[in-house]
């Protein structure tokens, strides 16, 4: 089982930028995919971005293309998500996810392990 630990949620304008970072242990990530889900108030879970470890392969959401980054340290074992020209839209509370296999990268029933949440709030 993997354990994953989110960071770098905050406070910050519309038009700034922010990083956070994913912290996984328990075991390698060389196969899998990682994933950033995103949760508003009253709202669904929505998929954000996703990377495949070994490939480096990247997906994003319509909403965020262009303006987040997502990328990896394979020596911290760490992903992040660079977030930039933020947008009060954008405010949630932000998740990572592993899956074990490679499923549908969009789809949050197909990531096996969750972190618990960091808060994003963009001020307008």
């Amino acid at each position: 089982q993997v354990q994953l630990v989110e960071s770098g949620g905050g406070l910050v304008q519309a038009g700034g930028s922010l990083r956070l970072s994913c912290a996984a242990s328990g075991r390698t990530l060389s196969n899998s995919r990682m994933g950033w889900f995103r949760q508003a108030p009253g709202k669904e879970r929505e998929f954000v971005a996703a990377i495949t470890w070994s490939t480096d392969t990247t997906y994003y959401s319509d909403s965020v293309k262009g303006r987040f980054t997502i990328s990896r340290d394979n020596a911290k074992n760490t992903v992040y998500l660079q977030m930039n020209s933020l947008k009060p839209e954008d405010t949630a509370v932000y998740y990572c996810a592993v899956q074990s296999k490679y499923r549908v990268a969009v789809n949050p029933s197909g990531y096996d392990s969750w972190g618990q949440g960091t808060q994003l709030t963009v001020s307008s």
